[in-house]
Order: structure tokens, then sequence, then C-alpha cells
């Protein structure tokens, strides 16, 4: 998916962590890891790191298999996709 060409909201943001195990976002330096299931972070948190300024899925957003990295940063993205 790309996120810059495919705006996504708040609502089919949240739709879209229904298939995700865990979220991997960049914010700045700062590396955010969530991990969803039964201890499901609140929606609030969900949406303050995967939503940008403009409201929309932040870019760029990679899926792969049940991990959702969102923003960038090296490390993890050398981590997930190896």
């Amino acid at each position: 998916m790309d996120a810059r060409k495919e705006r996504l909201g708040p609502d089919a943001v949240l739709k879209l962590t229904q298939e995700i195990s865990e979220i991997i976002a960049a914010k700045g330096k700062k590396v955010v890891r969530l991990h969803l299931g039964k201890d499901q972070p609140s929606r609030d948190d969900l949406l303050a790191v995967l939503l940008g300024p403009s409201g929309n899925l932040r870019a760029p957003t990679v899926r792969k298999g049940k991990k959702l990295l969102v923003g960038f940063n090296a490390e993890a993205y050398s981590e997930v996709l190896g």
C-alpha cells in the first residue's frame, strides 16, 4: 500500500489494525512498538502512532505479514524486511 496515494483516515486505519499483530512506528529517532492482541493499546494510542498531521495514515507504511512498519527507521526496516 502506498500511503501517499491511498489516503486512509482514522476508521480505515483502525480496521487495518485488526489484521496486524505488531506495529513498529518511527517517530523522529524514537521507535515505538505496539503489540496487538489481548492487551490492545487504546484507540487514541493507536491513532497517535499511525496518523500524521493530515489525519491520514503516515507515509511510508509497509505491511509484512502481520507486522506494520510506519514511518522510516533503517534498523526497523532491516529487522523486519531483512
